[in-house]
């Protein structure tokens, strides 16, 4: 009987807070979920990791070692991804992140470099901005990578040890200005040339990526690499 009532209720809570695609914000249908089926086959993915060099790598070359850098899919204003960022990073739609995750690693599941990754290091919150927010929005992307690719998740590494205003405001030179002492990295145990995959929402300038790799690789004999979910076409 409180089964039947719990579902009674579920149902008028949807009719009156209908499921909606997380890309375009239409009606979902029987079956969909997260994403309408026109969504998700305009998703603009970038082919990344089937390509020998791609924009990425162009960002970092001489600025950054790396073994290889890939993006889920190409972030424009006011299109699908934009709003799937959105909704995961500020209205708590961290199904979007999992749902994003299992997908991409589905794709990436024959591609041979990410084999050699030893560990997996999400971009971290400063722990006021993670109280404020309640979670990082990254984190059911990478759990969900983690999982799919049966790649170690490593949480507590990498960390931010300075609170600074969100990034998403700032012009490209201010975002340039973000200094390495923003992050360090702590070492919770003795790694043996670990291959750190550092996974962030959105490459943009690319500040952010470069100062979190670069404390990384003080730790010794470390490779870093770096996926996000989108890359921002400039």
């Amino acid at each position: 009987m409180f089964n039947f009532f719990d579902k009674i209720q579920e149902n008028l809570l949807k009719l009156i807070y209908p499921d909606v695609c997380n890309g375009c914000n239409k009606l979902l249908v029987k079956g969909e979920a997260i994403i309408c089926t026109s969504c998700l086959h305009e998703l603009p993915y970038t082919f990344h990791h089937e390509t020998q060099i791609n924009e990425i790598d162009r960002k970092f070359y001489g600025i950054l070692p790396f073994s290889f850098c890939i993006s889920m899919l190409y972030f424009h204003k006011s299109g699908i991804v934009q709003n799937l960022i959105h909704n995961l990073k500020y209205k708590n739609k961290q199904e979007i992140g999992t749902f994003l995750g299992a997908l991409y690693a589905e794709e990436l599941k024959d591609f041979e470099r990410i084999k050699n990754v030893t560990h997996l290091i999400p971009v971290p919150l400063h722990k006021k901005r993670l109280h404020e927010r309640g979670y990082n929005q990254i984190d059911a992307f990478c759990e969900s990578l983690a999982v799919a690719l049966d790649i170690p998740l490593e949480k507590n590494v990498l960390y931010r040890n300075t609170y600074s205003k969100s990034q998403t405001k700032k012009s490209k030179t201010e975002r340039a200005a973000i200094k390495q002492s923003l992050f360090a990295v702590r070492i919770p145990y003795e790694f043996s040339a670990p291959h750190f995959l550092l996974v962030d929402d959105v490459i943009t300038s690319g500040a952010t990526i470069e100062a979190c790799a670069k404390e990384l690789l003080k730790i010794p004999n470390a490779t870093v690499s770096i996926l996000t979910i989108a890359y921002a076409q400039s």
